[in-house]
């Protein structure tokens, strides 16, 4: 009776999205680790690293497109309407990946020949992955925006597994080589698209029930939302760029060892922003626009003020952590790294929803702008942070300045069209952790305050 009753507990949306991104994290981790092992050479590790990251940066383009888009227009509507939604992002699905398909045979009929291997590998797999993994995107969409999170675990599961044990088989047969790789991966997501086209979960039956006005609606609000997507992308990526060009590879290695244990923080929040996103774009295609603020105000400050512990505890144990999660030879810079994000990690719930916010009002071009605003007071930041430091810690000192300057931006505009006291987000997520341990320890009626 307790087991079942703790598997009823476990068996909710909030859980499911939680182990869904630890356990996507953990398989990505136990790939990575099988490949560097079996590999024949780190040259191959290095190209395969290299197409992934690639591919992972111009899919920002389809999925930064439709992703935010698809929810925000899908999520509490009418049948006819989440019909009419899907089928136009599939539309526009495939013109995107029609689009770079043809950039693709361009590229590859002009540089086939080239000695690069890693371009010439990149542009022989790109195109077919990129079909063979659309039926994976729009999936995961739809199922976001209906916050079956138990269907989407299952989905990822089975695209990650099956690609682990192509690779183990090839292993035991000693035939892995990093063609072998690359075939593996592309079997593993026309198995997963077969799978989700069986169960429907891709509703491609929708396709021939889009329409133009829908297409067009989703086409302007989406060319904002990949701006963001893209800045955002950047933003990640520029600290590395300069920190290679100022103080070189070893630098990167410890900023990019201590920035990976920041994974704490984006593992819960990636995982409530999945399903809070659905509940407040609900919330205001229904018109209960004070429902979906506090929605915002709940999870925004629950998070927030779960952070705190977690960032005390990261700071005091980086020391003991870092050399068993990575190369001890630099652990101890990388715990200090680790513990300077930490510090100010507390901001990243607030930030991030009040940028999701945006997105469900409508609002997409202020996140871009915002973004971008992000990205070139980064870039500032760590030029400055080096000159002053003279290190790595310059750099993680000063990127308190992006977040901050980003959490501002968004409280302001949202601020502007639903006005509400910033201090109340800490008040409602204080009284909302103070309901749910009230409710898990005496099961009483849940109640809500303003």
């Amino acid at each position: 009776m307790v087991l079942k009753n703790l598997i009823g507990k476990l068996n909710n949306k909030h859980f499911l999205s939680l182990a869904g991104n630890g356990v996507m994290s953990v398989l990505g981790l136990v790939g990575y680790a099988i490949l560097s092992k079996f590999l024949p050479s780190a040259a191959e590790l290095g190209k395969w690293i290299f197409f992934q990251s690639t591919l992972t940066l111009l899919d920002t383009f389809r999925s930064g497109f439709l992703t935010t888009a698809l929810i925000k227009f899908y999520a509490g509507t009418t049948k006819e309407r989440s019909t009419e939604v899907v089928g136009s992002v599939w539309y526009l699905g495939i013109l995107t990946t029609a689009g770079f398909l043809i950039l693709n045979l361009l590229a590859f009929l002009f540089l086939h020949g080239s000695k690069d291997m890693e371009v010439v590998l990149f542009l022989q797999w790109f195109g077919i992955t990129f079909i063979f993994t659309l039926p994976i995107f729009i999936a995961g969409c739809v199922l976001q925006a209906e916050s079956r999170f138990d269907r989407l675990l299952y989905m990822r599961l089975l695209n990650q597994v099956s690609f682990i044990v192509f690779i183990i088989v090839l292993i035991f047969m000693n035939r892995l080589t990093l063609q072998s790789v690359f075939y593996s991966n592309f079997i593993s997501s026309v198995v997963t698209s077969a799978f989700i086209f069986y169960k429907g979960w891709a509703r491609q039956n929708t396709l021939f029930k889009r329409s133009k006005n829908c297409v067009l609606e989703i086409y302007h609000y989406g060319k904002y939302v990949v701006g963001t997507a893209i800045s955002a992308n950047l933003l990640r990526y520029s600290d590395t760029f300069i920190i290679k060009m100022m103080l070189g590879d070893v630098a990167v290695a410890i900023y990019n060892q201590g920035l990976k244990l920041i994974e704490v923080v984006e593992i819960p929040l990636r995982s409530m922003l999945a399903t809070a996103m659905p509940t407040m774009a609900g919330f205001y295609n229904q018109g209960k626009k004070v429902d979906m603020l506090y929605t915002m105000k709940k999870y925004a400050g629950m998070l927030t003020l779960m952070l705190i512990p977690v960032a005390i505890g990261a700071f005091l144990m980086a020391d003991f952590v870092m050399p068993i999660l990575g190369r001890k030879d630099i652990a101890h810079e990388a715990a200090n790294v680790w513990r300077l994000f930490m510090t100010f990690a507390i901001l990243f719930p607030l930030e991030r929803y009040f940028a999701v916010t945006l997105d469900v009002i409508h609002q997409p071009k202020v996140n871009t702008v915002k973004v971008t605003i992000m990205l070139i007071v980064n870039i500032i930041s760590d030029f400055v942070g080096i000159a002053l430091f003279g290190n790595i810690y310059g750099v993680a000192i000063l990127t308190v300045f992006p977040t901050l300057v980003g959490m501002f931006i968004g409280y302001y505009y949202l601020n502007k069209s639903m006005p509400f006291n910033f201090w109340s987000v800490f008040s409602v997520g204080y009284y909302e952790l103070k309901l749910l341990a009230a409710t898990q320890l005496a099961k009483i009626k849940p109640q809500r305050v303003n």
